[in-house]
């Protein structure tokens, strides 16, 4: 069995084991998250009917606190002399899917 759910801003294929980083939650390691599922198949059983998955769950626990990778950003203006230089590392949060139930 798994399940299409929503985390962040993103979609991600799951099932019960795997690890994934998602955006930034609130909780500290070892708190249950509720990930929102758009689509769950069982075998031959596909299931996204709304009324259906609004009854639907998919647990996660939180691992770790995480960073992204490091951006870096560059702007520059020809002939002025202008010129900055800024990084960015986006924080995530890697959780474990621990239940899917239908």
């Amino acid at each position: 069995m798994y399940a299409i759910v929503r985390a962040g801003g993103r979609q991600e294929k799951v099932s019960v084991g795997d690890v994934l980083l998602i955006d930034k939650v609130t909780g500290q390691p070892g708190d249950a998250v509720e990930l929102t599922p758009l689509l769950l198949v069982d075998g031959t059983t596909v299931t996204s009917d709304a009324d259906k998955l609004a009854k639907a769950s998919v647990k996660a626990e939180v691992v770790k606190a995480a960073k992204g990778p490091k951006i870096t950003i560059m702007k520059y203006k020809n002939k002025t002399g202008y010129k900055k230089r800024q990084g960015h590392r986006q924080p995530l949060t890697q959780v474990k899917v621990t239940e899917i139930n239908a």
